[in-house]
């Protein structure tokens, strides 16, 4: 097999020595463009040593047509020789070029009579074009991959004046569920579907790439930015709105975009994904499955968030955090216990609400600490309260998976000296889609110590009923969402009526929350709901008001809903 180094090197000497004995207009460009090399008469042809950056799209202006644009894409990427009628910049007759791949890059040569395009490699198109498929392209989808996309980009930046290039970012949505209850071939499945959907709304000189995992990518370019740019995005929302179906299952997978525009939102690569990047945030934050285009307020917002990241490091060693409770009523027996919910309040900013801080602190590995102190604090007020009052605590995801968790919930029971059974971890079923046997073993672990488990957030997520039945929880909290309409919809009622029924078949007590109407009390309360908490029951309210508002609820009853 010859060496590799002497093939490149042949090939490169053959480039050379063609070059200096032809008579025709040849030249030959890097992966980024730029001119490499060309014979005597092209450089004089074109007056390239005047030329202060000699590229392609210098030499050729005309290439930055869509057409012709497209068709040199079309070379890089498959290796395979096209010939491209160009109209002419400088009085000349049209001509035609023939761009092939070459060893450095490609190759231009400008077809003049019976002009033939000379072989330069010492390889075949063919298997120089499969070489390149393989390289440059990703194998699961058939899209390009992220080095081409890099690639490209870097290639077509900074944008020439007068054009315009739209970088889009796009992130499916609800993606990471299918594979951890499906598994990867379904995952793969979709992927497959999923890059099909995005090729099926390109239009000319739109390029889709496949970057990682359920990341994409488009770059287009057009001049009517960002109009057509906004109109391909939507294309593609909208392109994932129906089912996938796999294996005869449905699933839904939506997809959030992001756009920026070169070169008004950035004319290097760097800026360009940044800003594409920031535009993808908007665009997941605003509820995901939209497209978002990037703007200056957003990168404002942005640096408010990491302003809040770089407070949060310190707001537990400063003492910005600080717990409210909100009653559990229990129908005819009043108040019987209080869950925690964390504050912070940031010395400038003022109250921060947990579901903008507490994935953050997620993020930065600092859920554990704040939860164990959240838990300890939680438990010390506990204890001052009726010896039958419970004290309930969530547990986040990444508080959760971290190890040491069971160690940390005894050390805390034995030192504030409350009882197990008046402590109720509350953890969602997301906790219980990351690992599957550990978790169980934790829970398992937990409920040995003798403190209540609670799955909040029922019905929302995946995984519900397979749960229920590899581990006994205490209590199932049914989700706001099935009780904000609960007195007028007949399905939300059907629905909390067979989850009451299932809890208490598998001897589990409910929780209603959400509950702000005295509709929704006395509905719960006649449908057999254990324990109800919201609005209508008691707002939130810091430890040291706590006894008073017992001694309210003692002497007023609470709530005409709770009355037979």
């Amino acid at each position: 097999m010859p060496d590799a180094d002497a093939t490149k090197s042949a090939s490169s000497s053959a480039e050379s020595d063609f070059l200096a004995h032809t008579d025709e207009l040849v030249s030959y460009y890097d992966e980024s463009f730029h001119l490499v090399d060309c014979s005597a008469r092209h450089r004089k042809t074109y007056a390239v040593d005047s030329l202060v950056e000699a590229t392609l799209w210098h030499v050729y202006p005309e290439l930055l047509a869509p057409r012709p644009r497209a068709a040199v894409d079309f070379v890089v990427a498959s290796g395979i020789p096209r010939s491209i009628e160009i109209s002419d910049a400088r009085g000349r007759a049209p001509r035609t070029l023939v761009v092939f791949r070459a060893e450095r890059g490609i190759g231009v040569a400008e077809a003049e009579g019976d002009f033939t395009c000379r072989e330069t490699s010492t390889q075949s198109e063919s298997d120089r074009a499969l070489l390149l498929h393989q390289a440059t392209h990703d194998v699961l989808t058939g899209l390009p991959n992220r080095r081409q996309f890099s690639d490209q980009l870097r290639a077509a930046l900074p944008v020439p004046s007068g054009a315009r290039l739209a970088l889009m970012q796009i992130d499916l949505d609800d993606f990471k569920p299918i594979n951890d209850t499906l598994g990867h071939g379904a995952g793969d499945t979709v992927l497959k579907m999923a890059a099909e959907r995005i090729r099926g709304v390109l239009k000319e000189r739109e390029f889709a790439y496949r970057l990682a995992g359920d990341e994409f990518a488009v770059i287009q370019w057009k001049v009517d930015q960002p109009r057509e740019a906004e109109r391909l995005a939507e294309a593609i929302v909208n392109a994932f709105k129906e089912p996938f179906t796999v294996d005869g299952i449905n699933v839904f997978v939506g997809a959030s975009v992001g756009i920026a525009i070169a070169p008004a939102d950035g004319n290097e690569i760097e800026q360009l994904m940044k800003a594409a990047d920031i535009a993808l945030y908007a665009a997941k934050k605003d509820g995901r499955g939209r497209a978002r285009t990037f703007t200056r307020s957003m990168l404002i917002v942005l640096e408010q968030r990491e302003m809040l990241r770089r407070s949060l490091r310190t707001a537990l060693q400063e003492g910005q955090f600080f717990i409210e409770y909100q009653p559990f009523v229990k129908p005819r027996a009043s108040i019987v216990g209080f869950e925690a919910l964390l504050r912070w309040r940031h010395p400038l900013v003022g109250i921060i609400p947990p579901s903008v801080f507490i994935p953050m602190a997620e993020a930065d590995g600092l859920m554990s600490e704040i939860g164990q102190w959240m838990l300890e604090q939680a438990c010390r007020a506990a204890v001052t309260w009726p010896s039958h009052f419970t004290v309930a605590v969530n547990l986040s995801s990444a508080e959760f998976l971290h190890e040491g968790l069971t160690d940390r919930v005894a050390q805390i029971l034995d030192l504030t000296g409350i009882r197990a059974d008046r402590v109720e971890l509350e953890i969602t079923e997301s906790v219980l889609l990351e690992r599957t046997i550990n978790n169980l073993d934790t829970l398992n672990t937990l409920n040995l110590l003798g403190v209540q488990i609670s799955l909040d957030d029922f019905g929302t997520y995946y995984s519900s009923l397979s749960y229920l039945k590899n581990f006994p929880f205490d209590t199932i909290k049914i989700d706001q969402y099935f009780i904000k309409d609960l007195e007028h919809d007949e399905k939300s009622q059907t629905i909390v009526r067979s989850i009451i029924a299932l809890s208490h078949g598998l001897g589990m007590d409910v929780t209603a929350e959400g509950v702000e109407t005295e509709g929704q009390a006395a509905w719960l309360q006649k449908e057999g709901c254990d324990r109800l908490q919201g609005y209508f029951l008691g707002f939130p309210i810091p430890a040291e008001a706590i006894g008073e508002f017992l001694r309210k609820s003692a002497a007023v009853p609470m709530a005409g809903a709770l009355r037979t």
